[in-house]
Order: structure tokens, then sequence, then C-alpha cells
């Protein structure tokens, strides 16, 4: 038997075959005919050549990800998946052969735009594709603002800008135990926080053959259900641990007669490995790019000749350039081992011993099982090495920054039958440096206490939610002014009514949104921070990391907490932002201003942009960027319910459909439910589904 393609009414994919190859083979089959475009544009940034199509504005990305030797390392860890898992090599192999077979029968407009045709996608190709889609997820250069930050102001002044970076993605995710749900039997719930992008960055799927029958939310490109999936018996899901895991080293090179040296800790100069590279640019020269790597890793900054500005970037004057460090590179493994037995995983317990295989990102995950058995641990590889390698760029030629092995993985428990993970100081606390702020963990926790018994029904309810505790510290500033301009008093106490919730249709909401802007702008602006506005001369794809407006907007508390902040006024500021409101036209509801923005490889397949309610610290994550923009290009990239007393009780939405292709009836159908908080439910009866074909 082969596999049989079949469709609910959402055109979610649901496959069924006689073997797991043939499966993986109609997964990828299925994914290239719905996610042509997606999958195309992914494995060409994958590779660095990108630019090729897209133009000079993705040339950043590809010196990147050729600098980076993202291929590269994409390529050992599948010759060593074949050597140490053939079975799960021949099944990766046997999704790139569905993928190159549906490849031409998803041919779409934006080919046609960009005179781009399917190229062929190699076995290693998917493990590219996640390395790519995760290289950043650690937010490793947030060391580069940490050094930004103590080289101008000092280390003290590090922590007072400490909070979830513009880079990095977060998730909301929890469990409540059978002893709290109204069926006795465990449910899971949460959103991914990703860029939103067109098409969307998961794909629902349902997988079944004779070993499993999973439905879960895959990656396009990747096999199988790595991080979010219920297989009848058993479920799980995943968030962001924000472990530290990837090390910057400053290194000293040289140019020598036989090509490039770096200086080792042992004081010795060690040949390091280089090559120059073409990248294809559309309408423009094709870009040169050398390609370094030392005995610690790849060089993504700087050369022998220091950064590419020409500024040595080191106070003795001497060049330096930047190695990234991390595990996949290092081990040649990315754990793709652990994604066949999550697919058979029957109990927590075979789960468990599937992720004790997971390499990166580091994630915490969350499990139950229908016969009451839980898990709660984190899964990926950390690795040991001195405490100043996750604050900050270490010098290559200095002993004592090596790795020495591997951290062993925290696991955490339960407390009154719940367990809640939203990047917070939890159980991978220890692995971490920056976490995210406590509010959405807590406000989680908050609702979650305020009734003894849940069903999977209530639980939209809760990913809906738009309070914002982290308006406090502000409120808390303006409620103490005096002597405002009529206006400026009536809007002050006008936020002291305020509920807290950022709704789209809320105009209270839209005039806290103004008065932080401005203050934002304003301390940004503020001669105490001069020196952090001019960032050093990196590559462009680190800019995010460094721009201070973006840093004081995320850091907002804690610059309002702090008990001094470096000589600025801030009772002043904050006056001066509400009158500045105040004086202004009165903002209109939140949502005019607080719009969906999606990524899109091509600009101009555009809608109208939605209103959104939420915010960066609410439960319902859609990222505005607080003194740059009220736009949101993150959010809850997918949202599940996970219900163990029957799977057809659970739900799932994602921000568009189910299809990437224009004009696809189920390109953008979800997007009313997932604006609204609805839920899709999950369908798992094959009477219940349209056959479309057999592959």
């Amino acid at each position: 038997m082969g596999a049989e393609i079949f469709r609910d009414a959402w055109g979610i994919p649901h496959l069924r075959a006689g073997g797991v190859r043939e499966l993986a083979r109609a997964q990828g089959r299925v994914t290239a005919r719905d996610r042509a475009w997606q999958l195309e544009v992914e494995r060409h940034r994958a590779q660095g050549t990108s630019a090729s199509f897209l133009g000079p504005e993705a040339l950043p990305w590809d010196r990147f990800a050729r600098r980076c030797l993202l291929a590269d390392t994409a390529r050992r860890c599948f010759a060593a998946l074949e050597e140490s898992d053939p079975e799960t090599a021949d099944w990766v192999r046997a999704y790139v052969d569905g993928v190159n077979e549906g490849l031409p029968e998803g041919a779409s407009e934006e080919f046609a735009r960009t005179g781009l045709a399917p190229g062929r996608w190699e076995p290693w190709t998917p493990l590219a594709v996640w390395l790519s889609t995760h290289i950043l997820f650690a937010g490793f250069p947030a060391k580069l603002w940490r050094e930004h930050v103590a080289g101008h102001l000092g280390p003290d002044a590090v922590a007072l800008f400490a909070t979830d970076g513009p880079g990095t993605a977060g998730s909301n995710g929890w469990l409540v135990a059978g002893e709290r749900t109204v069926t006795g039997r465990a449910v899971i719930a949460g959103d991914p926080h990703r860029f939103i992008e067109d098409p969307g960055v998961y794909q629902q799927i349902h997988l079944s053959c004779p070993e499993f029958d999973v439905v879960g939310l895959a990656v396009p490109g990747v096999p199988g259900i790595a991080h979010f999936g219920h297989t009848g018996t058993v479920a799980w899901a995943i968030t962001n641990a924000m472990a530290d895991y990837q090390d910057l080293y400053r290194e000293r090179l040289r140019r020598t007669g036989a090509g490039v040296e770096a200086l080792g800790p042992d004081g010795v100069w060690h040949r390091a490995a280089r090559h120059t590279e073409t990248i294809e640019v559309a309408g423009e020269e094709p870009a040169e790019v050398e390609v370094i790597e030392t005995d610690r890793g790849p060089v993504v900054i700087g050369g022998p000749e220091g950064l590419d500005g020409g500024d040595p970037a080191d106070p003795s004057g001497i060049p330096v350039a930047i190695s990234l460090r991390h595990p996949p590179r290092v081990t040649a493994e990315l754990g793709f081992g652990a994604l066949l037995p999550l697919l058979r995983a029957r109990r927590v317990a075979d789960v468990d011993r599937a992720l004790d295989a997971w390499v990166e990102p580091v994630n915490v995950v969350q499990a139950a099982d229908t016969e009451g058995g839980l898990l709660h641990r984190v899964a990926g590889r950390v690795p040991v090495r001195a405490a100043a390698n996750g604050t900050r760029l270490v010098p290559a030629w200095e002993p004592g920054h090596a790795w020495r092995g591997w951290h062993e993985t925290p696991r955490a428990g339960l407390t009154d039958g719940v367990a809640v993970m939203a990047n917070q100081r939890g159980p991978a606390a220890p692995l971490g440096v920056e976490f995210a702020p406590p509010h959405r963990a807590d406000r989680i926790a908050e609702l979650l206490a305020g009734k003894d018994r849940w069903s999977a029904a209530d639980m939209p309810a809760i990913h809906t939610d738009t309070h914002l505790a982290s308006a406090a510290p502000l409120l808390d500033r303006i409620e103490a002014l005096d002597g405002l301009t009529p206006r400026a008093a009536a809007l002050r106490d006008r936020l002291l009514r305020w509920d807290r919730r950022m709704d789209a249709g809320s105009t209270d909401a839209a005039a806290y949104a103004a008065v932080r802007t401005a203050l934002v702008r304003r301390l940004a602006a503020h001669p105490a921070f001069a020196a952090l506005a001019v960032p050093p001369a990196y590559p462009e794809v680190f800019q995010p990391w460094l721009f201070l407006p973006t840093r004081v907007g995320y850091a907002l508390e804690h610059l309002l907490r702090a008990p001094e902040l470096y000589g600025v006024d801030r009772t002043a500021e904050v006056r001066a932002a509400v009158e500045e409101v105040a004086a202004g036209e009165a903002p209109g509801t939140w949502g005019d201003t607080h719009r969906l923005a999606p990524w899109r490889a091509l600009p101009g397949a555009g809608y109208d942009e939605p209103g959104l309610s939420g915010d960066h610290d609410c439960v319902l994550c859609t990222s505005a960027v607080p003194g740059v923009t009220d736009r949101a290009a993150r959010g809850p990239a997918a949202r599940y319910v996970w219900d163990l007393a029957r799977r057809e009780d659970s739900g799932w939405v994602v921000p568009f459909g189910a299809c990437g292709v224009p004009g696809s009836p189920h390109h953008r159908d979800q997007l009313p439910l997932w604006l609204r908080g609805d839920l899709v439910p999950v369908v798992t009866d094959f009477t219940r589904l349209h056959k479309e074909t057999d592959v």
C-alpha cells in the first residue's frame, strides 16, 4: 500500500500510508504542493542563496548563512545521522523524495514574479532548514548588546536592559492535570510566539500508519512533528527555554602566505579554515564573502583586518573578529533522532526517552498521557563552561573559556495540579542568563487558579487574555504627577481608571500605548544614553539587537524601577510624555495602530492589516516594539489545545490557513478565527474527511 491524502473542511492534510517511509514521502509531497514557494525560500535561506531571486535586501542574511556555515553543518549532521541512526536518515530521505516529487505540482505566482524555478532538495536540506529557522532562536546577538552596554555604561548597566530581546521567540504553555479537569484527564494548551509569516511557520497535519496516528504542528520542510503533537494516548508541547547554549569569541586573526591563522588559548597561532564564496544578487553584481572557521567555530563578524567598517573593535587597537560556537557545529548532532520516537510514543515515558536525543533549540517540554503520566522537563544541549561565556564575548586567546561537557537538563513538577511555562525563570533557570518577564506566566497561573475544574473548551479564554501587568511601573509614576495642565491631568486620571487590558477596541489602551511610546522615545534620545545610540559596525543582520529605542522599549520596567538612572529625571520625562500626548490629537483605539504585520518573502501580496488585541507582556502576546512601531510582527504562530480524554475535543488554529498558495480557499480562511481566539476542531476519523488523491 502506498499513501492516501485526505483533507478536512479547512484544507488540513490528513495522510494515511502502509508504512513509515511511505508516510514520510507523502508528507514531503503534500507539503511541497501546499507550500512550494515557502519551501524554496527556506531552502535558499539555509544555503545563503536567497538574494539570487529576492534581491539585495536578502544579501545580509545570505552573508550570515554562508559565514555561519549553515549548509555545511547540515551536511555534517546528516552524515553523522546516517552512521548513528540509519532508519531516521532513510526516513528523512523519503521525505525529501516526496518534496522533490511535489515541488513541480506546487508552483505558484511567486515563482513567476521572481523567475525562480523550483530546485532540488538534498537529504540534508531539512536539517539545514531547521538550523536556519533556529540559529537565532537563543538570541546570541544579545551578547553583542551586553558588550555594547558594558563598554559604555559599565557592567552594572547590563541588568537595566535585561529582558526578552527583539530577536528571541517565546511561547505560552500550560498543563492541567486530570485532578483539575472535568474529565479527569489532562489538558495541554498554549501558543508559540514567533515572527508571524505568510505562509505560516507551522503546518497542521495528521500522520497515520500502522505504527502511529499523530496530529500536530509540523515545521514545513522538516519531516514528522517535533514541537506540538498528540498521538491519541500521549501529547506534548514546548516553549523556548531561554537557555544560553551559543557562545561568541573574540578572535585575533592574521593572514599568512598559506591563508589565515587564529591565536589560540595556548598562545600558539593555529591554521584556520578559509575560503571565499560568491553570492548571486538579483539586479546587482555578485557579492563575495570570505568564510573563516577557527577552532572555536565559524567567524560571523569581521576578519583579520577587524570589523567590516574598519573598526578593530578592541581597546588595544588590535583587529578582532567574532566567532560563533554552537552545539550542532561542535557535535554534528541536531536532534533529528528524536523525531521518529516522538511519533511512536504511547506514554509520557516514551516522550521522555525520545527527548534525551534532542539538541537544538533548547526547550521546556510538557507532556501528559491517558494513564495519568505527566512530564515537565528541559530538553536540549547546553554546554558546561565559564560563567563569563554566557554574558559577554570572551577572548579566544585566553584559557578558561573552553566547553567542558554538557549540563544535565532539569526537571520540574506541578503546583496544585498545574504547570505553566512562558519563558520565565522556571526549570531552565540554571541554564540561562536572560528570561522573559514573569507577567505571562503569573497571569496564566492566576487564571487557572480561578476555578477548580477546567475543560478543553475553556482554554481559548486564557489564550486571548489581554491584561497588561507590565503597565504598573509607568502608571505608578503617572499617578505621582502633579501640577499637570488640565488636558494632561484628565489623561492621567483616565489612565488610572483604565482596566489595563490591551483590547483592540480600547481607547484607553491606545492612550497608554501613546504615552509609553513618547516616553521610550524621550529616554532613547536622552544624553545619558547617547553612547548606546551608535551601534558597533556589525553586519546588518545583528542590528535589531543593537537598536537603542527597541532596547529601551522592552526594558522600560527596569528603567523606571531602578533606584537611579544615570542622572535621568524620570519624573520629568514621564511628565513630558503625558503632556505631549495630551496636547496632540486624541488616540483612536489600540487596534487602529496595533495591526498585524506578517513577514513575506515578497512584498505586494498584501491584504488589509487587521487590528489586534494584546501586547508584548499579555498572555495574548502580539508584540509591538514600543517607541518604534505599534504594528506587530510577532505573535501566536499557532494555538493548540490537546485533550487527553478525547482527542477529537482538541483544537488548533494558525494565523492564516493550511495552504500557502495565494488564491486558495484555504490560504487565509483561519485568519478570522485566529483573530477571535477560536479554534478549528481536530478531526482524526478518516470517514469524516474528503479523499484528495493517492500518492
